[in-house]
């Protein structure tokens, strides 16, 4: 009878070691785990919007909606880029003379092949050239790929939410927002049931989106991530 109780008594012990270690590293495991994917999600994020500030630079300050329209952009767009050679003196400047001024003079002798005022100026050696190199090559790592921005890291196949928004402000100027976001339940919906609830309890008592977002449509804040 002793060594029945002495075996349960044991059992008893296992069972409360086993219950205290998992109390123990289920959250640990969990935020372990809920790191590596975020790492992936806000990489992805950034280079959204890296992608998003160049289609704008190219859009009169608008941003798109559409993944498919921003995908397309990376694959194929250009952007201006100014080789610069040669810089202006202070006394140059301190003289009223600036960079378009400068072009100015210089693309007017060009047509006209009278090269005095640019030697009077002191410009000889003054060039700005426009050239223009592909999206790709701009802001992307060499091999990136691009049909990648629509879906998030450890989604299964799920895709971000993204949106824009076009305004004024007060004082009648432009205002174009942006957005792109991923819920929790999305990327980490098969770890730690209660761990989520947890997590997700937390952010809202916060106040707090509970995922992670890039930009925000409902006020500006540069473009800015909620991890930032």
């Amino acid at each position: 009878m002793k060594t029945v109780i002495n075996l349960v008594l044991a059992a008893c012990a296992i069972v409360l070691v086993y219950i205290c270690y998992g109390s123990i590293m289920g959250p640990i495991n969990f935020d372990k785990e809920k790191k590596i994917r975020e790492d992936a999600i806000i990489a992805r994020l950034i280079d959204i919007r890296k992608a998003q500030q160049e289609y704008r630079s190219v859009h009169a300050g608008a941003y798109t909606a559409s993944f498919d329209t921003l995908i397309n952009f990376v694959k194929t767009a250009k952007l201006p880029f100014i080789m610069k050679v040669g810089a202006l003196t202070d006394d140059q400047l301190n003289n009223g003379m600036t960079e378009k001024k400068a072009m100015e003079l210089i693309n007017k002798a060009k047509k006209s092949g009278n090269w005095s005022e640019v030697e009077k100026a002191g410009l000889q050696n003054f060039r700005r050239d426009t050239m223009w190199v592909a999206v790709m090559d701009t802001i992307f790592a060499k091999g990136f790929n691009p049909d990648s921005l629509a879906f998030v890291p450890y989604g299964n196949g799920a895709k971000f939410e993204m949106a824009i928004r076009k305004d004024t402000t007060k004082s009648g100027a432009p205002l174009n927002l942006f957005q792109a976001q991923v819920g929790y339940d999305v990327y980490l919906k098969d770890l730690d049931k209660q761990q989520l609830i947890n997590l997700k309890d937390t952010q809202e008592k916060l106040g707090k989106y509970c995922g992670l977002r890039v930009g925000d449509i409902e006020q500006p804040n540069n473009n800015a991530g909620n991890w930032e």
